[in-house]
C-alpha cells in the first residue's frame, strides 16, 4: 500500500507512519515547511511541504496514493486562533476530501474525535448517539463537529470513508497530558483538579493499529469509536502512585479552581499568554463529560488495544526514559 499521512509529524500522525513503515508500506507525509520533524528521524517517508488547504500541494502529496489517513489538525482548548483552527480543521479537512475524490483514491480514513458527540451528561453512548448538545464547548469542539460533518456529506456522495473517533491519546511524546504525567513522575505535582473527571483512553499506537485496521476492514460511511476504557483522574494518579510510590496530587476545591480559572482568563487574553486554567479548560473539568462504548471496533475491525492501566504504565514508562 502506498499512504499519504496528513500532519505526518504531529504526535498520531508520526507514530502511523512507524507503524506504516513497519509493515513495509510507502509512505508519502503532509507537513508544513515550519513543522518540527523530530518525531520523523529515522523514518524513510517521503515528505511533501505544504498547507492542508493548499489543493496544488495535495493534488502532489496524493499521486498514486491508495489511501488518504487525514490525521492534520489545530488541537488545543483554552484561549486559541479560532479563526485559524477553522482554517485548519474545517477548511482543511473540505480540501483533502475534494482532492481526495478528484484523484479517486481508494480509501480516506479521517481521524475524528468522540468530542464530535458533545457532552453526553456521562451516558455510555456508541457510535448511533446523535448529539444532543446545542451549543459548543471550545472553538475545538466546534471545528472538529463541522469537519466530521463534511466528511459525512463527502460519504454520502460516494467518496470512500471511514471516521475514526478516538478518546483520549496517550504515550511518551503527548504533547498535552504527556507533561503533566511527567510532572508527577518527577513528584513535582502536588495538587490537581477534578478528580471525579472521566476520561477515556487510548495508546497512540494501537489508535495507529486501528488507523490500519480501518483502512482495511472499514465499511465506508461507518463510524468506529476508539477507546480501551475509561477512568477518573483520581484513579488514573492512583494506578501511577502504587507504580512509582509518588504520592497522589491533592484534590485543590472547585470553587477555588474556578475563580482562578474566571481570573486567568482574561489576563491571558490581555498578554496573549495561554494559562493553566481558564474559563473553558474549567468546563472541560467540571461541566462536561463524554463516555463511549468502543466494541464496535472490537468486532468489526479486529481491534485489540491494550488496557487502560497498560496504557498509563506505557506512556509512564516512556516518560521515565525521556
Amino acid at each position: 500500500m502506498k499512504a499519504l499521512v496528513t500532519g505526518a509529524n504531529g504526535f498520531t500522525g508520526s507514530h502511523l507512519v512507524r507503524a506504516l513503515e513497519q509493515r513495509g508500506d510507502t509512505v508519502v507525509g503532509l507537513v508544513r515547511k515550519s513543522s518540527n520533524l523530530e518525531r520523523l528521524t529515522h523514518c524513510q517517508v517521503q515528505l511533501v511541504y505544504g498547507d492542508i488547504t493548499d489543493r496544488d500541494t495535495l493534488r502532489v502529496a496524493m499521486t498514486g496514493i491508495d489511501t488518504v489517513f487525514h490525521t492534520a489538525a489545530y488541537v488545543e482548548l483554552g484561549l486559541v486562533n479560532q479563526a485559524e483552527m477553522e482554517r485548519v480543521n474545517v477548511q482543511g479537512t473540505k480540501a483533502v476530501l475534494e482532492v481526495a475524490q478528484e484523484v479517486g483514491v481508494s480509501k480516506v480514513v479521517y481521524c475524528s474525535t468522540i468530542g464530535v458527540f458533545g457532552d453526553t451528561k456521562k451516558e455510555v453512548v456508541n457510535e448511533t448517539f446523535k448529539r444532543t448538545q446545542t451549543d459548543f464547548s471550545s472553538a475545538y469542539d466546534r471545528t472538529k463537529y463541522q469537519a466530521q460533518q463534511l466528511v459525512d456529506q463527502f460519504a454520502n456522495l460516494g467518496l470512500p470513508v471511514v471516521s475514526l473517533l478516538p478518546s483520549g491519546i496517550y504515550g511518551s511524546d503527548d504533547p498535552h497530558f504527556g507533561p503533566v504525567i511527567q510532572q508527577f513522575l518527577k513528584g513535582r505535582l502536588k495538587l490537581w483538579a477534578g478528580g471525579d473527571r472521566i476520561t477515556g483512553f487510548v495508546h497512540v499506537d494501537d489508535l495507529a493499529d486501528a488507523l490500519i485496521l480501518a483502512s482495511e476492514k472499514g465499511i465506508d460511511k461507518e463510524h468506529y469509536i476508539i477507546s480501551a476504557g475509561e477512568l477518573t483522574t483520581r484513579e488514573m494518579f492512583e494506578i501511577l502512585s502504587q507504580e512509582t510510590n509518588i504520592p497522589v496530587p491533592r484534590e485543590v476545591p472547585k470553587p477555588l479552581v474556578r475563580l482562578v480559572g474566571n481570573l486567568l482568563d482574561p489576563l491571558g487574553r490581555l498578554l496573549k499568554w495561554q494559562p493553566p486554567l481558564s474559563r473553558e479548560r474549567v468546563h472541560y473539568i467540571y461541566d462536561r463529560c463524554v463516555r463511549v462504548d468502543a466494541i464496535k471496533a472490537r468486532q468489526e475491525l479486529g481491534w485489540h488495544p491494550r488496557s487502560v492501566s497498560q496504557t498509563l504504565r506505557d506512556t509512564a514508562e516512556g516518560l521515565a526514559t525521556r
